[in-house]
This record gives C-alpha cells, structure tokens and sequence, in this order.
C-alpha cells in the first residue's frame, strides 16, 4: 500500500490549494469564487470553472438571505442531505417536498413529474429563499414557469440538475435571467447533489467567516 495522507486538516487545506491552482478563477468576484472552488471540490474537475454562469450579485442575494435566516428549499433528499448543517445559522430550514404524499396527486393534476410537483408545495416559502436544485431539469423547469405566472421570488436560484434530458435546457432558460432573478448553474448536462449542497455550503462557510 503506498504511503496516503491522513490528516484531515492537512486534506482539507491541499483540496482546495491544488483546485485553485488548476482552475481559472479570474473572472469570478470574491464570493463567487469560494462558490466555484466549492464546486470543483465537489466534483474534481478544474475545468467546470469555464462553465459556470452567474447573475451579477449573485453571491451577496444568497448571502444576505442567509444571513437573515431565509429557508433553503432542495429538489431531493440528496441535495438536502450534503447540506452542512452546522454551518446554517440555527433558525435556517432546510426544506424538500418531494416525498409530500401530496406530490403525487399534484404531478397527475399538472401532467409533470414529482419534482415539478413538489415546487408547487414551495409557495409558501419561496419568498426570499434560496433554491438549491440538484436533480431534476423538470424541477428547475416548472419553478421558472411559476415565476413567470407571478410567484413570489427567491432570493438565489442554485441550478444544477444533471442529466441528458433537459438539464442543459433547463440551465440555459435560467441563464437567459428573462425575469431578471440571481442564480449560479452550470451550463451543459453535468451537475448533481453534490455540487448543488457544495454551492449553499460555500455561502454557509463565508457567512460564518465574516461573523
């Protein structure tokens, strides 16, 4: 067995070192570029850097949300589950209503998958809110459409579905910001969980730095 490191510390700090030395970070803002170093940690490709899309003041919206207590709303349990929950001031939710058992009659009612129909249970709290989507294209799809319909507003879309069918699209209609939103995505058809939760994480951990 070759000799491997240990320390989880000693991990931690070199992760990110080699990441910020293999990626081009010089187009990113302060703040984003700990979202972006986030990312690559996340899923060891340096070369996501040049994919990133983002709103101007993207990074402050989510972190004055944040730092008011606004709730996070996930698409799935995974996106919910890689959020680092010690980092979150103590009165934040972290909230997904994809397993509702109301999901199902909804998805029938609006002739969508049960990830478009949990958004709809998200009213109530989308005001202000971080939206963190780290699955479904339909998802992130159905959400731009009731906001288009007049839905009260989050404070930060995070848009990472991944897949092969409709998660570019879906990114791109975000990234087109016809309704003048704040949000982070990744163009193309890479995305997922991890790089969703990595996303709030890096707002969580800059918050915390700056108390």
């Amino acid at each position: 067995m070759r000799p491997y490191e240990k320390n989880p510390n000693v991990i931690y700090k070199e992760s990110f070192k080699i990441a910020a030395s293999e990626a081009n970070l010089e187009r990113f803002p302060a703040g984003l570029r700990e979202i972006a170093l986030r990312l690559i940690h996340a899923c060891g490709m340096p070369d996501i850097a040049d994919r990133i899309a983002f709103s101007d003041g993207a990074f402050k919206a989510g972190f004055d949300a944040l730092q008011k207590g606004a709730p996070i709303l996930c698409d799935c349990e995974m996106v919910k589950a890689g959020i680092t929950s010690r980092y979150l001031p103590t009165e934040t939710k972290v909230i997904t209503t994809l397993n509702d058992p109301r999901t199902e009659n909804i998805a029938k009612s609006i002739s969508n998958t049960r990830s478009a129909a949990a958004v709809e249970l998200w009213k109530n709290n989308i005001e202000g809110a971080i939206v963190c989507i780290g699955n479904a294209p339909t998802a992130l799809f159905h959400l731009l459409e009731l906001l288009e319909k007049g839905w009260p507003r989050p404070a930060l879309i995070l848009g990472f579905p991944v897949g092969f069918v409709g998660a570019a699209e879906s990114k791109a209609e975000l990234s087109k910001n016809n309704l003048g939103l704040s949000f982070v995505t990744l163009k193309g058809r890479r995305g997922g969980s991890a790089l969703a939760s990595a996303a709030v994480n890096a707002l969580s951990v800059s918050l915390r730095e700056n108390e």
